[in-house]
């Protein structure tokens, strides 16, 4: 049995397809056929199930399974730990975000990165789409909101501070609402996420039970920037992150609706594929992400006063 045996066997079973294993190690399929082949006679075990429609891992293939992925990931942890000599970050870094977090602040990151680490190079993918890190080789991406369940390490980052928004033009017409209940009364822009949200849940700090907000929306938006660009157009009430929303409030161009109630914040995290050993390229970004990570301490979710949550941040940065 030999390393190169078992990281073939890994990449099938993680991939689940000979084919695929074989363009991903670029490899001819029949040498992948032929390696679990020996690997399965040297065992005396079936590890895959063929028929000419699928492939199934066996009982005995997933003890395998496990147990090589802990070798190859000793044996990595050794070659690299050789190599922690060379902890400057370099090589590149391929990472994902959603579209708005990357408009709105991993940009900003990334320019800071590079400019900290003259030997790295990055691969930004902005997407909705739920991408497969391992399969599709990323090393890093930033996620927010709650995450499947997976093998991926998950590393706490911060949390998003969200507030309600209007254009000064659209108050002074429509006037200010003073209870969630009034908001039914306005013309609302909701940030859909790709699936049709029935309202809003509100949460004051001085308050146990949460307000819901059962109302049609005028204007549904599947982007933040785009809600944001609905409420600067005096379009009504939305809600946005404080992070998207600050230069806006800070520049008189929104005012916060409502204040102290506010929708939940919402958890954002680094993911990435292993715990065992962070490359200094990855280890670097998530170190700055957390430097750079606009939080003002919780606020929303420590249960400030009424109108510190907008003092807080109005004076965030980015």
């Amino acid at each position: 049995m030999t390393l190169e045996q078992l990281r073939i066997y890994v990449k099938v079973i993680e991939i689940g397809s000979f084919t695929a294993a074989a363009e991903r190690l670029d490899t001819p399929r029949s040498h992948v056929s032929r390696v679990i082949a020996q690997l399965e006679a040297e065992l005396g075990v079936v590890l895959v199930e063929r028929t000419t429609r699928s492939r199934s891992i066996t009982e005995a293939g997933r003890e395998v399974y496990e147990r090589a992925v802990g070798i190859l990931g000793a044996v990595d942890d050794t070659l690299r730990a050789t190599q922690r000599l060379q902890d400057e970050p370099q090589g590149v870094l391929r990472l994902t975000c959603s579209v708005e977090f990357g408009q709105v602040l991993l940009g900003s990151w990334i320019e800071d990165y590079l400019a900290r680490f003259p030997k790295v190079a990055v691969e930004a993918e902005y997407t909705s789409r739920d991408l497969d890190l391992v399969h599709e080789g990323f090393d890093l991406a930033i996620r927010s909101g709650p995450l499947p369940d997976s093998r991926l390490v998950a590393r706490p980052l911060g949390s998003f501070d969200y507030g309600l928004f209007a254009s000064p033009g659209y108050l002074q017409a429509h006037g200010h609402p003073r209870e969630p209940t009034e908001l039914e009364a306005h013309s609302l822009v909701f940030f859909t996420g790709g699936a049709v949200k029935a309202g809003w849940t509100l949460h004051h700090a001085a308050r146990e039970t949460p307000a819901a907000v059962k109302a049609t929306a005028r204007l549904r938006v599947n982007a933040g920037t785009g809600v944001r660009s609905a409420l600067l157009q005096g379009l009504g009430i939305g809600q946005l992150p404080w992070a998207m929303a600050a230069e806006a409030v800070a520049q008189g161009r929104l005012e916060p609706v409502l204040t102290p109630w506010a929708p939940p914040p919402v958890a954002v995290h680094a993911v990435y594929p292993s715990s065992r050993y962070l490359t200094p390229k990855v280890r670097a970004f998530i170190d700055l992400a957390l430097e750079r990570f606009p939080v003002a301490e919780g606020h929303a979710a420590n249960g400030r006063r009424d109108g510190e949550r907008a003092e807080k941040a109005r004076g965030a940065p980015r």
